[in-house]
């Protein structure tokens, strides 16, 4: 599984960010992203089952950030309104081919190369 995750900018504080990751159309079991900020440990944004059956978000993330996935284009997605700056960082997606949803980096088997997000304030 090849992923290439795109859309990273800068954005301000309040407004919305849209991240692909298109994937090589492989079935896995599930799709994530992760996001690490400079000097920080990567951390657990957004995961959805492959069927999108199920969703599960961090603290941070629930109520303002989206995840879905097309299964037409083979494409995921993380839609990010209410963006502040403490979101800075690099996000990365990630599939996992066994096991369902994951919140920790080791449930995943495929990453793509990161695409860098700043908020600034």
């Amino acid at each position: 599984v090849q992923l290439q995750a795109s859309g990273g900018g800068l954005v301000q504080a309040g407004g919305s960010l849209t991240l692909s990751c298109a994937d090589s159309g492989r079935i896995v079991s599930a799709v994530g992203w992760f996001r690490q900020a400079p000097g920080k440990e990567r951390e657990f944004v957004a995961a959805m089952t492959w069927r999108g059956d199920k969703k599960f978000y961090s603290n941070s993330a629930k109520g303002r950030f989206t995840i879905s996935r097309d299964n037409r284009n083979n494409t995921a997605y993380l839609r990010m309104n209410s963006l502040k700056p403490e979101d800075t960082a690099v996000y990365y997606c990630a599939a996992r081919r066994l096991g369902g949803i994951g919140t920790a980096s080791d449930n995943y088997d495929y990453w793509g190369q990161g695409t860098l997000v700043t908020v600034s304030s």
